[in-house]
């Protein structure tokens, strides 16, 4: 277990933060010992949730050109096929992962292949199950092609709390199944787009977790 490099900076502004608010409140209630206290012990607890958020397991992945693994950690919240607009313009199968904020929000690469697609989207901050959050929201869309010239979708889409996506991907590299896709900071939801056919191995509501879950068999 590791801290990610997209905790580094929030990890040690909120410290610098936390300890003024701390000093300035030990002066202020110089003889409130019992809320001196409390602030404090509020301050550990806030830190140690952000140090929970941004926490990187190591997940170890032997590819497997035939599975499709799971991209993040959390509920699988939507299995339908649907019409993907934006690069296939065709149906496809949909799986969406939603991501609480206890959640480890590292997102991988669900296959390996040449990246095809990458585009950023600025947009709402609608709740990230809602059906339409995977259009309206932020967003970034990877595509990726396996070496058997079939082509995955990845989406991830941020919630109502999360600001920002990070997105590591470029357009023609190649990348391989189990390594790092992005982040995304304080609750958000990755859907994938599968093509029609695609065998589903997950179910709705099920917890799934990133490099370990095997999502469907392509």
């Amino acid at each position: 277990m590791s801290i990610h490099k997209e905790g580094y900076r929030i990890l040690a502004f909120s410290l610098l933060i936390l300890l003024l608010l701390n000093i300035f409140v030990s002066t202020l209630w110089v003889d409130e010992t019992l809320l001196k206290w409390t602030f404090l012990i509020c301050s550990f607890i806030l830190y140690v949730f952000l140090i929970f958020f941004f926490r990187r397991p190591e997940r170890a992945l032997e590819p497997d050109p035939e599975l499709v693994f799971a991209p993040a950690d959390g509920k699988v919240v939507v299995i339908e096929e649907t019409e993907e607009m934006e690069y296939f313009k065709d149906t496809r199968l949909q799986v969406s992962i939603f991501m609480s904020p206890l959640n480890v929000h590292s997102n991988r690469y669900p296959v390996s292949g040449r990246i095809k697609f990458v585009r950023y989207h600025p947009g709402n901050k609608m709740v990230a199950w809602h059906p339409k959050s995977s259009e309206l929201n932020e967003r970034s869309t990877i595509v990726i092609e396996t070496k058997t010239g079939k082509e995955v979708l990845v989406r991830q889409v941020a919630g109502a709390v999360a600001r920002r996506i990070v997105t590591y991907a470029k357009e023609n590299q190649d990348v391989r199944q189990g390594d790092e896709l992005g982040f995304i900071k304080f609750g958000s939801r990755v859907d994938i787009f599968l093509p029609m056919g695609t065998e589903v191995e997950v179910s709705i509501l099920q917890q799934v977790r990133a490099n370990k879950s095997i999502i469907a068999k392509i």
